[in-house]
């Protein structure tokens, strides 16, 4: 038969770290989100091209966006600072603290 202490409090493990797959399926995310942005900007550098420090300033924010889209993709996911919970379960004490101590009456034997 189960403790019936046990089966009052379970144990639940919720902020388990992400499986490989997850991981992965992040970092594509972003990979894919960092380099969609490229082709826009690229193609509003054009359109701007009346305007020549914005055509320019659109150019130089899409020129390292693959190196750190790659980065980013190819770096794992930071792991996540954790305390650790450790079960304390109320357990009665064996013996009284020795401030709360009975004092007991010693017999010593004559000879």
């Amino acid at each position: 038969m189960a403790d019936p202490q046990h089966a009052a409090n379970p144990v639940l493990i919720t902020d388990a770290a992400m499986s490989y797959e997850e991981e992965l399926a992040a970092r594509k995310h972003r990979y894919k989100i960092m380099m969609g942005m490229r082709i826009p900007l690229m193609v509003l550098a054009g359109v701007f091209y009346t305007i020549p420090w914005l055509a320019v300033a659109l150019l130089v924010i899409s020129i390292p966006l693959p190196w750190m889209a790659v980065l980013i993709a190819n770096d794992r996911l930071p792991k996540k600072r954790e305390e650790v919970s450790r079960f304390q379960a109320d357990r009665p004490q064996i013996e009284a603290p020795a401030a709360r101590a009975v004092e007991h009456r010693v017999i010593d034997q004559e000879d």
